[in-house]
């Protein structure tokens, strides 16, 4: 989710893990959560469009086939090989031949418009079954993309079915490969060694999540079972299944619930929440400039229409109100 920090997103590699450390300490003595987006993809031709915000059912009949379906065990990250590696043969395998792919830049957002940019890089599934072999698309899983700074986006497999997606390494018009990230006004913000952008020029539902999956400065991957069963003990998946998967796209990239999410700001959510009432918490998530001049923390699902962006926000403040306390296993 989108919730209020204190301090930069830090991007830079040489900085960000202390940077994001020292943001903790300040957030949890005087401010609520924060979390960044990402963002950015080509042109889809017959994808089916996935809804931004799942409805309880659908959420719920996947939460349930998550947490019993998944025979998966967590396999350790693993490093994204130099884009030469994958242009080059493996065994008697050839090499990744690199696309040139437009995307519509989230990050670049102005007034609810996103421009189109053009970026280089190789076809995300590709790379995968390269780097973690073609057991990762196995349904009930998840992956997780770790960026430099902390910042942890974790995937369902399925969206990978449903859109197409590259891991890219350059602009195509030889322009440095960074982007001015006006939500979060920072500027010049580096975005390799890859940038996972996905296929949102045909898709609206894409355009209005905005770039809460689209990490950059990602260097490692790995595939495990669906975060799902943490983010739902006991019997919660009947009533919150479908805000605990939008807590996973617009939260847990850099926060935590339980125990569970992303380094990058490290709180816990469901610890947090406790302090606020409904309003103050919906206008963090909503407004949070309005709240905190000069935070660099972008508004909750900007993309979508206010009513659904509060509904949203008070759907968030529901779940992670109603979990237990408690830490569940990694």
């Amino acid at each position: 989710m989108t919730v209020g920090r204190a301090g930069r997103h830090l991007r830079a590699a040489s900085v960000a893990v202390v940077g994001a450390m020292a943001s903790v300490a300040v957030m949890a003595a005087s401010s609520p959560i924060t979390s960044t987006a990402k963002s950015a993809s080509p042109v889809a031709t017959g994808t089916p469009a996935v809804s931004a915000v799942p409805s309880a059912a659908s959420a719920s009949a996947s939460a349930s086939a998550s947490a019993s379906t998944s025979t998966s065990t967590s396999v350790a990250p693993r490093d994204l090989p130099p884009s030469a590696a994958l242009r080059a043969p493996l065994g008697d395998k050839p090499g990744l031949a690199p696309l040139t792919v437009t995307v519509l830049e989230p990050h670049l957002a102005r007034d609810g418009r996103m421009p189109e940019v053009r970026y280089v890089g190789f076809e995300a599934g590709a790379v995968l079954t390269r780097v973690l072999g073609a057991g990762w698309r196995a349904p009930g899983q998840e992956l997780e993309f770790r960026a430099l700074d902390g910042f942890v986006s974790r995937i369902p497999v399925e969206r990978f079915a449903q859109h197409r997606a590259w891991l890219v390494t350059a602009r195509a018009d030889g322009r440095a490969f960074e982007v001015d990230n006006h939500l979060q006004g920072e500027r010049q913000v580096p975005l390799g060694p890859y940038y996972l952008v996905w296929d949102n020029r045909a898709s609206k539902a894409l355009q209005a999540e905005g770039g809460a999956l689209w990490p950059y400065q990602v260097t490692t991957v790995r595939v495990g079972p669906s975060s799902m069963r943490a983010l739902l003990p006991g019997d919660l998946a009947a009533t919150y299944a479908g805000a605990a998967d939008l807590a996973r796209t617009h939260c847990l990239s850099c926060h935590r619930v339980r125990g569970y999410g992303g380094d990058k700001m490290p709180l816990d959510l469901d610890v947090v929440v406790k302090g606020y009432d409904a309003a103050t918490w919906r206008r963090w998530l909503l407004e949070p400039a309005a709240v905190r001049p000069g935070t660099t923390m972008p508004a909750l699902a900007e993309g979508m229409p206010a009513a659904e962006r509060a509904a949203i926000a008070q759907r968030l403040y529901d779940y992670l109100r109603a979990l237990p306390p408690g830490t569940p296993a990694r």
